[in-house]
């Protein structure tokens, strides 16, 4: 089970340490890169080549502004794409999140909430969860927990009111 998570600058790592730390508590192998689409395009391409042929099962991209990240690796290769808008100075995220989702036809990205770093995780290990049986079944003992969680603080509001 491999990850690659390809931001657009290291300044974007601290939104992204919860999604890494879900993938590696799942026991995925995790690569981590800083790469701008802008700035360093063929180092880009370079990485999602080696994506291409090491057996990366889902990348996971994040970009802030005007987030091309996410579309320029999607246009070079067809393994899932997960975008993660970050919220930047200006607009709050809106111009990365529209940046993300409105890709044109035949070149995805699953594209998660602004600093969804999170689910991003939640969303490559479901679609690994149909390579990988047993991640599968973790995801659902992991949901399992989330339900019990869930149901011990309902009966705990109950109770007080």
């Amino acid at each position: 089970m491999k990850v690659a998570i390809i931001m657009g600058s290291a300044s974007d790592a601290d939104k992204m340490e919860a999604c890494i730390h879900i993938l590696k508590d799942f026991g995925a192998e995790v690569t981590v890169r800083a790469l701008s689409a802008h700035r360093a395009h063929k180092a880009l391409e370079e990485c999602v080549n080696e994506c291409n042929e090491n057996g990366t099962d889902v990348i996971i991209t994040a970009a802030g502004m005007a987030a091309a990240l996410p579309g320029v690796v999607a246009s070079m290769t067809v393994l899932p794409v997960i975008g993660v808008p970050l919220k930047a100075v200006a607009f709050d995220g809106l111009d990365a999140l529209m940046s993300i989702v409105q890709m044109p036809s035949g070149v995805p990205v699953a594209t998660v909430a602004i600093n969804g770093g999170k689910n991003a995780a939640y969303l490559a290990l479901q679609i690994m969860g149909i390579k990988y049986p047993k991640l599968s079944e973790k995801l659902k003992a992991f949901r399992k927990e989330q339900e019990d969680a869930c149901l011990k603080t309902d009966q705990d509001i109950r109770e007080r009111y």
